[in-house]
């Protein structure tokens, strides 16, 4: 009788979605021709949103001047302490949604260049699934959606910036584990779809390895962060993803295997 895998412990699977991360970065080594093309449409949509960023900081006192003429009368401390928490806010939340906006627009703008990226990993990793048309319109789809639940992860993360004194630091947790946990579903869904599965059933896939996911999806956002950091990223965070989903697919045949061979048969049930 086989027994079953023990589960990763959180935190263990947590730097194993790291690693896979790492492993995206390996393919510069392996196909660095092809992880180049993905170069080109991350240093566009990078560029644009990296000016997008220095103007909001440029008029952003101006902004939240606009925003709090109630403190205008108020107390010089107090009213700087409420002013410095609301542009934090709104800086955090601008940053979080130009980071998932950037993954969908480079996914949507780069989509030949990164479906020869994906292909190119499954060929190199074997058992490639069969060719697939993801779509252009499909692509337009999941880039809305991606940017609309940004747009969400980054009102969430804004409004816990507002709390006070711990505000700050807890919004930037915040906007870490929810656009990491966005960008894997994002990055992972050509490799999951490819073989068959539906947004429900990567939903659960994803959910079995909570952990694991957001590792991968964490370092990536960080990554992200750095000066040019996305656009030499990009093309990891492609591979890496392709990685991370046959991984999710091997574990959940594994366990289900475990599970089959530890199951009582029905023979040793009438015993």
């Amino acid at each position: 009788m086989t027994t079953p895998p023990p589960a990763p412990r959180p935190v263990a699977s947590f730097f194993r979605g790291v690693g896979d991360l790492g492993r995206g970065f390996a393919f510069w080594g392996r196909l660095p021709g092809r992880m180049a093309l993905g170069l080109i449409p991350a240093a566009i949509v990078g560029i644009l949103l990296l000016a997008g960023i220095i103007t909001l900081v440029a008029f952003l006192r101006d902004i939240v001047t606009a925003l709090t003429p109630f403190a205008d009368d108020w107390a010089e401390v107090a009213a700087s302490l409420v002013r410095l928490g609301i542009g934090a806010a709104l800086l955090g939340g601008a940053i979080v949604l130009a980071v998932v906006s950037f993954t969908a627009l480079t996914l949507l703008v780069g989509d030949p260049f990164y479906e020869r990226i994906w292909r190119s990993v499954e060929q190199h990793l074997g058992d490639a699934p069969p060719e697939s048309d993801y779509g252009f319109w499909r692509s337009i789809r999941d880039s809305i959606g991606l940017i609309l639940r940004g747009l969400l992860a980054a009102m969430v993360a804004g409004l816990v910036g507002l709390i006070p004194l711990v505000g700050t630091a807890l919004g930037a947790v915040v906007a870490a584990f929810l656009t990491g946990w966005l960008l894997a579903d994002e990055l992972t869904s050509r490799a999951l779809s490819a073989r068959g599965l539906d947004a429900a059933a990567r939903r659960d896939l994803r959910r079995g390895q909570r952990a694991r996911v957001l590792g991968f999806g964490v370092a990536t956002q960080l990554c992200f962060l750095v000066p040019l950091g996305a656009v030499v990223a990009m093309p990891a965070a492609v591979a890496g993803s392709t990685v991370l989903a046959r991984t999710l697919l091997d574990m959940r045949a594994a366990m289900s295997q475990a599970e089959e061979s530890t199951a009582p048969t029905r023979s040793g049930n009438g015993a």
